[in-house]
């Protein structure tokens, strides 16, 4: 084991009220370490998302010990050994030691110990695999802070046993590798990739695309895609097939990372994706909206930055959310980004876009009551007509010009 000397200074990388938590957590658990993603990111610099540790303690003690201190204790995973202690707003998840007893690929049914280097042993990566107490001991037996410094991605043990215990770990090597890796991986480790690849269709889908969400949002994504389709990861979890072309496309245009445009442009076929990896309602409804408005087809994609611009734009917004638009304008510059005077209007498009409200249509029911119109049918009529006059004058007309052209029209109809 590398126990390297005291590094207090580590813990100044979190926040005040990370810090706070940890204060109070150590008070009542005082054998705890700080394990994994914490340990990792403190050590790298990177800004703390969550906190996680470990305990040699069965859950139930401590649950007893942080209720009994006035804490609030969740159980959020006792039959994993995890609980949720939330102190002042800030949640950390503190789980028991565990060996495992039985896995499936899937699922693993564990046991508690206190042998902090048995529970580092089941753990997934070498960098995960890190303990740091209160005193700032740093607790590592499979190297992986010099993994960590190097940018080496490297299963704790053996790589094909580490994802026969459970597949997911597959799409959690391409996540650090995306985040944490410098320059290819092992040869050795890629070869386990692709011959275990297809382990992954006894995942459950939703935790497939709560994997490859996480790293189609990462900021570089490519070098990783190109490795997953190279193993044949790509193939499984996207049956439906790959336009990685397309993907490469839209990452030479350097857009803001945005995993469902990037999805949009990874797939041919959002939607089936969409109904198959069991996205959200919120997901599919905007990768969908996504895929339509910036497809060749689109009205966006045939839009030009001229005068009329800008009205067809507010038009748009009627039917589209804009970061929808947004998305799709990205999308139809990677139809041809060499094409220097259409990148640059699409860039003006954006800016455009960028400084526009949503529309809203000024007219009501009640504006039709006021002025005679029984309700019914034919006020439906009506006021779908006035609303397509106000979208043909590019969704500016106001409420009174807008019941002005309601006035004109009842005259007519009189």
């Amino acid at each position: 084991m590398n126990n390297t000397p005291e590094q207090p200074e580590l813990i100044e990388g979190l926040s005040d009220r990370q810090r706070v938590l940890l204060h109070v957590l150590w008070r009542i658990l005082p054998q705890a370490r700080l394990v994994g993603g914490v340990v990792r990111d403190l050590l790298v610099g990177r800004r703390v998302a969550d906190i996680d540790m470990a305990v040699p303690l069965a859950p139930e003690e401590v649950m007893e010990r942080l209720r009994a201190a006035g804490v609030v204790a969740v159980p959020t995973g006792l039959a994993h050994g995890t609980v949720t202690a939330v102190v002042d707003g800030q949640p950390c998840e503190i789980t028991t030691l565990r060996r495992d007893l039985l896995t499936d690929g899937r699922h693993a049914v564990v046991a508690w110990t206190d042998d902090w280097q048995q529970d580092a042993a089941r753990r997934d990566f070498t960098f995960n695999a890190l303990f740091l107490d209160q005193a700032g001991r740093l607790y590592d037996w499979f190297g992986g802070q010099a993994d960590l410094r190097a940018g080496c991605v490297r299963f704790v043990g053996d790589a094909q046993s580490r994802i026969e215990e459970d597949a997911l770990r597959i799409l959690r090597f391409f996540r650090f590798q995306a985040r944490y890796g410098k320059g290819e991986p092992a040869a050795d480790t890629v070869a386990v990739l692709g011959r275990t690849a297809a382990l992954l269709t006894g995942l459950s889908v939703e935790r497939v695309w709560s994997e490859l969400r996480q790293i189609l949002a990462l900021p570089q994504v490519m070098p990783v895609m190109r490795l997953m389709a190279q193993t044949g990861v790509l193939a499984v979890i996207l049956p439906e097939g790959v336009t990685l072309d397309r993907l490469e496309a839209l990452e030479a245009c350097q857009p803001p990372p945005d995993a469902l445009l990037r999805l949009a442009a990874l797939s041919p076929a959002p939607a089936t994706v969409a109904t198959r990896l069991k996205l959200s309602k919120a997901e599919a409804v905007r990768l969908r909206c996504i895929a339509r408005a910036g497809a060749p087809e689109s009205p966006l994609a045939r839009l030009d930055n001229n005068e009329q611009a800008q009205d067809s734009l507010r038009n748009l917004l009627v039917d589209a959310p804009p970061d929808c638009l947004m998305a799709g304008l990205w999308l139809c510059q990677a139809q041809n980004p060499q094409d220097g005077a259409r990148v640059q209007a699409l860039a003006h498009l954006r800016q455009r876009l960028a400084g526009l409200d949503v529309p809203v249509f000024p007219l009501a029911g009640r504006d039709a009551l006021a002025m005679g119109v029984t309700p019914g049918p034919a006020m439906g009529q009506v006021i779908t007509q006035v609303r397509q006059w106000w979208r043909q004058g590019g969704c500016k007309a106001s409420a009174e010009a807008c019941r002005a052209e309601l006035g004109r029209i009842l005259g007519e109809q009189a």
